[in-house]
């Protein structure tokens, strides 16, 4: 990798790791109605989750979708549906009841996997790696992987943390409830261009 692309690398990283999609969307609606000392594992899962998955792309994965290009759709369907199941989940989260709360945020290795049916994850991973490290040589891909690591954890903590802000604002049945509607709503519409495609 010619190290000059590391500023355009991190620039491609922080504006795909921070805008809306699946994991910032979920996150926003656990840190509103967990927490952040609770929603802190999905974060890591997150973070975690996606470097091992972005590695792993580098390492070949790319390739195999190039050569098969029907387990691409497969996936893609798969994710689709998996993400309509997540949106509802977030639709029908209870409001908390004083300091017990009903239903669980994510784990970390339920966070970890979620990135193998993230569309915008598969959509920057493969991008990533294609612009960044098309030579598939290992030290491009852990450039590629390290720049990710550094800037993909506070970007979505960004989210979590905007989410934990609104709590006092949701602290009312109704307007948690519209809160979750809007977050499954939203988190549906960021993968309408993926279901277009």
């Amino acid at each position: 990798m010619n190290l000059s692309l590391v500023p355009a690398l991190a620039l491609f990283a922080l504006v795909s790791s921070i805008t809306p999609g699946p994991n910032n969307l979920m996150l926003m609606a656990s840190g509103a109605n967990f927490g952040l000392r609770r929603t802190l594992p999905h974060m890591m899962g997150i973070a975690i989750g996606f470097v091992v998955m972005l590695g792993l792309v580098g390492l070949g994965l790319i390739r195999l979708f190039d050569a098969f290009p029907v387990i691409h759709q497969i996936l893609r369907l798969f994710s689709l549906i998996y993400i309509l199941f997540l949106a509802w989940k977030i639709s029908q989260a209870a409001p908390p009841r004083g300091s017990v709360q009903s239903g669980q945020p994510m784990t970390f290795f339920q966070a970890a996997l979620f990135q193998w049916v993230n569309p915008k994850a598969w959509a920057m991973s493969l991008t990533a790696m294609t612009a960044y490290a098309p030579d598939n040589s290992l030290l491009a891909i852990a450039i590629v992987c390290l720049v990710f690591g550094l800037i993909n954890l506070p970007s979505i903590g960004l989210w979590t943390l905007m989410g934990r802000a609104l709590r006092g604002f949701l602290g009312h049945d109704r307007r948690l409830r519209l809160f979750n509607w809007t977050m499954a709503t939203l988190l549906i519409l960021s993968v309408v261009p993926i279901a277009l495609a």
